[in-house]
């Protein structure tokens, strides 16, 4: 069986950690990319991804519930994926290196969902 790095799960609490902290630090740009079809403001959506973020990070990052928090962040990259979706729309008129930064983030999402599922199995050795 593969032996998983073992900082692996704490490279993505990082990674989790940063992004909510830049949701709850400097909201305003991710407000624009929130589907206007979720009921609610703009704003509380970016509030809430950022407190979410946050909490899988502190999850990532305890051996105890690294599995059921990875499990979790896989999903919540799905969940976000609708968003990432909008702004690449939103995007298609901005210049060429903005537009690459958008459709970027689409394949994006399936590495860091791998990278969370894959955070979530134990390491042999």
């Amino acid at each position: 069986m593969k032996r998983l790095v073992p900082r692996s799960p704490l490279m993505l609490a990082g990674l989790m950690a940063a992004a909510g902290v830049a949701h709850l630090a400097a909201p305003k740009p991710f407000d624009a990319v929130v589907p206007r079809s979720l009921p609610g403001s703009p704003r509380f959506w970016t509030l809430a991804s950022g407190a979410v973020e946050l909490a899988l990070a502190a999850g990532l990052a305890v051996p105890s519930t690294r599995r059921v928090s990875a499990q979790a962040t896989a999903l919540f990259f799905v969940g976000v994926f609708p968003a990432n979706v909008k702004m690449a729309y939103d995007w298609r008129a901005r210049p060429a290196p903005v537009r690459a930064l958008a459709y970027g983030r689409l394949p994006l999402q399936v590495p860091l969902y791998l990278w969370a599922r894959a955070a979530g199995r134990p390491t042999t050795g």
